[in-house]
């Protein structure tokens, strides 16, 4: 059996992260990963004016994600179509082009077609509130899962082609963990972490309890943070994540953390391996 992995997402970055160190371990490993990004973060930060315009940030973020893609390993990179929505109360949300205000039905569909060409065994997207309630890590979450459950559905859909059902749907998610430790560390060096929300301080975010499957991507933290560089718009000085020496991040960022959402069939989740026993 090929493996397959579908990974779905709102903006070029969102990938990173969270599952950086994963589609990079299965590109490496010789599974095919298609990364699908529904916007192309036409609304995000700008960290230097030479890099971009509001104007021309959509192009180059795209250009971003393409080489963030290489440095991962994965040539297959899909655009959905949409605009970027912007953070929850941004004008922004009111643009009928944004994939906040996509039709339900619509988004789901494209996903659908997705998972049907590409006939992945796993899929990943953000866990239901996307890490910080951005509206489309939010969206992206729920049509995807949506999709993975019509994906197989002979009834939905049918112009789509043959039917096809995933085995496995993994949330992706830092968790809270995570954020806690580094604002030790950088209290530790003496850095000012005022300007930092406290987890428990986001109503919404899971807690750590519900992480499910735990992948040890440490021997991709190279490939990881050579990626997250590739997005220079917004991977700037004031990142989060260039806060602490970058040798402490990178021994940070060495696991990656997901919730198994389905089969939710009451069955043991696999962890280490997201294909495990697939075969």
């Amino acid at each position: 059996m090929t493996r397959s992995l579908l990974a779905v997402y709102a903006h070029p970055d969102d990938e990173v992260f969270g599952a950086g160190g994963t589609l990079a371990r299965y590109a490496g490993q010789g599974a095919r990963v298609v990364l699908a990004c529904a916007t192309r973060g036409e609304v995000g930060e700008i960290s230097d004016p030479s890099l971009a315009t509001p104007d021309t940030l959509g192009e180059v973020r795209e250009r971003e994600l393409r080489e963030a893609g290489k440095a991962l390993g994965i040539a297959d990179i899909r655009f959905l179509g949409y605009r970027d929505s912007g953070m929850a109360g941004a004008p922004e949300n009111d643009d009928p082009r944004c994939y906040y205000r996509a039709d339900p039905d619509t988004a789901v569909r494209q996903i659908v077609a997705l998972m049907r060409e590409i006939r992945p065994q796993v899929v990943i997207t953000f866990e239901p509130f996307g890490g910080y309630g951005h509206p489309d890590h939010i969206a992206v979450s729920r049509y995807t899962t949506a999709a993975f459950d019509a994906a197989g559905d002979a009834a939905r859909y049918p112009d789509l082609g043959s039917v096809w059902q995933p085995r496995r749907l993994f949330y992706s998610l830092i968790p809270n963990r995570f954020f806690r430790e580094l604002r030790e560390r950088m209290e530790q060096l003496g850095l000012d972490t005022s300007h930092i929300r406290r987890p428990d301080e986001i109503p919404g975010r899971p807690p750590d309890e519900v992480i499910t499957t735990v992948m040890d991507v440490a021997d991709f933290t190279a490939a990881k943070w050579a990626a997250a560089n590739a997005h220079r718009t917004q991977f700037g000085p004031n990142s989060l994540f260039r806060q602490v020496p970058e040798a402490m991040i990178q021994q940070m960022i060495a696991q990656e953390y997901f919730i198994q959402a389905r089969p939710n069939d009451g069955s043991e989740p696999v962890t280490g391996d997201l294909f495990a026993g697939l075969e």
